[in-house]
């Protein structure tokens, strides 16, 4: 069975040609394109669009069936939750979070009103991180500490 690495580029420009041509030099290979457009006030969107954004640890799946968990996003908010129970403010989560490389899905550093305004996702995603084997790992973990 072949496994496959995936990449998302993050687009704040035109598509350049160069980028194109390193990345099908390194092997990859372009399996999509996503456009998108603000509305104009006189038009509605189509029937079964999407109206909102993906919430942040998720992402479409291959098929385009469901979301499913996006693993390095997925992993930003484990340790936003875990900071958090530990008392840590806003500024050092964003500090850890930019110092291990994490980024927002815009690809900006973290800051504290970012981090701030993932509480309600965090609250959504929290019983499903709660019931995981790596937060009972990173329980485990804290008990110790006290």
């Amino acid at each position: 069975m072949a496994y496959f690495e995936r990449m998302r580029d993050v687009l704040h420009g035109p598509v350049s040609e160069a980028v194109m041509r390193e990345r099908a030099a390194a092997g990859w290979q372009l399996v999509a394109l996503e456009w998108r457009r603000e509305l104009p006030d006189s038009e509605a969107p189509t029937e079964g669009a999407y109206r909102e954004d993906i919430p942040y640890g998720l992402r479409i799946s291959d098929d385009c069936q469901r979301l499913e968990i996006e693993p390095a996003e997925n992993q930003a908010l484990l340790l936003m939750m875990e900071m958090l129970v530990q008392d840590f403010s806003f500024s050092a989560i964003a500090s850890d979070l930019n110092e291990k490389g994490f980024r927002t899905r815009e690809g900006r550093r973290w800051s504290p009103v970012g981090i701030f305004n993932m509480i309600p996702r965090l609250i959504e995603v929290g019983p499903r991180l709660f019931s995981t084997e790596e937060w009972e790992k990173r329980r485990l973990k804290f008990a110790k500490m006290v």
